[in-house]
């Protein structure tokens, strides 16, 4: 049998200023579980920095409340923010990008994946203290090949999807297609793909006895005659089993110490790894398509998108994404032929960067999750942007009529 390596990562997120709303709407105990979650990972990883190897991704709206001072300020009396981000800067867990705002890729227009993707970079790099990123994740894993040559472009070596979408080009086995990194082309990029599991992730979510999961990955991988990479991913702020402040009985405590304890024990079974390690040792070489897909949700299997687009109003909602954006870079290139013809172009200038900010902002998954009963939040965005450019393009064509 090959070995056997564990690549565990977790997924920290929220809409954009949920930490104050639930606070300000009478759950301020829920808001107090949810930061206890993000400032507990590097204490659950003290004496254990020689074995413990995690991933973690942070969405850039959970990011932009962490450098909020009103959020510092309201809860430092639960958390330390600056004190727990020195900490994961100084930690040697794998942080991965993602994108800013939290959109599902292929759902939102390609003309904004740059900014979505770049944007998230400078911000990760200021509040985590990496120079480089090479693992990305892409939101609720929204994945698609058009996506390639965007994230290669932004200096990511591998990318994350479901296991459910790897497309071989031959025939394999199952537990091929599921335990081993591959290589994914489109237009000439190629980037690595790494399957997550599924099925082992959804344990993983919510309460996971160590001795069932040690014998799921040994016979899930024991007709392996390669080095297998078992990847598992899960969000890590969301249910009691993350949330509990009574950390044995929780994920860290019960599930992920024990897996740590037996691995120096030489009782486990696995390797705990970063992805990027594993992929220096085992470089992949051959080649996979990804068909286009998301994770599943409580109700959905992902592949379909209906837990975006399942209803008339979402569908709506992602129509005037579509418009609003189109206009977005209408009024850009406008600016930018005319830029000699305006009397203040930086008011100009700055119009048009806060009208795409509230663009992007309005592509946020979480507007769409929620059946209808969020679409009104991009709705919103949207009015303010389309406010901000007929600005933009009313000072431009008063001052171009003027000479």
């Amino acid at each position: 049998m090959a070995e056997v390596y564990h690549a565990l990562g977790l997924n920290m997120h929220q809409p954009l200023g949920n930490l104050l709303s639930l606070h300000n709407s009478g759950e301020p105990w829920e808001a107090k579980q949810i930061l206890w979650c993000y400032d507990r990972p590097t204490r659950m990883l003290e004496g254990y920095e020689d074995v413990a190897r995690l991933h973690m991704s942070f969405s850039g709206t959970l990011l932009k409340q962490f450098e909020d001072p009103a959020i510092k300020k309201t809860f430092r009396d639960t958390v330390d923010i600056d004190n727990f981000l020195d900490r994961y800067k100084r930690s040697n867990i794998e942080f991965v990008g993602t994108g800013l705002y939290h959109p599902v890729y292929p759902l939102t227009p390609k003309a904004d994946w740059d900014s979505q993707t770049e944007w998230w970079i400078g911000l990760g790099r200021h509040l985590l203290g990496r120079d480089r990123f090479q693992g990305f994740w892409p939101p609720e894993m929204g994945f698609c090949m058009e996506m390639i040559p965007v994230l290669k472009r932004h200096g990511y070596r591998y990318v994350l999807v479901d296991s459910w979408y790897i497309k071989p080009k031959r025939e394999m086995r199952w537990e091929e297609v599921r335990y081993r990194p591959y290589i994914a082309r489109y237009e000439g990029e190629e980037i690595i793909v790494v399957p997550r599991d599924r099925e082992l992730s959804d344990a993983q979510e919510s309460g996971l006895d160590p001795g069932w999961f040690q014998h799921e990955i040994y016979e899930r991988t024991k007709w392996c005659d390669f080095p297998a990479l078992v990847t598992t991913w899960t969000d890590g702020e969301n249910g009691g089993w993350f949330r509990t402040p009574h950390t044995e009985s929780g994920f860290w405590g019960y599930f992920y110490h024990t897996i740590l304890n037996r691995y120096r024990e030489g009782t486990l079974g696995f390797i705990p790894i970063h992805i990027s390690e594993y992929l220096d040792r085992y470089p992949p070489t051959e080649e996979v398509e990804v068909l286009r897909g998301a994770w599943n949700t409580g109700h959905h299997w992902g592949g379909d998108f209906m837990q975006w687009t399942g209803s008339l109003l979402q569908r709506k909602g992602w129509d005037e994404v579509r418009n609003a954006s189109a206009y977005y870079h209408k009024v850009k290139r406008y600016f930018e032929e005319h830029r000699g013809d305006a009397s203040d172009p930086e008011e100009v200038r700055s119009l048009i960067i806060q009208a795409y900010d509230r663009i992007l902002v309005a592509e946020t998954s979480c507007n769409f999750y929620w059946g209808s009963r969020w679409v009104h939040r991009s709705f919103d965005d949207l009015e303010q942007a389309y406010h901000l450019l007929d600005t933009a393009m009313g000072l431009l064509e008063a001052d171009k009529n003027e000479r």
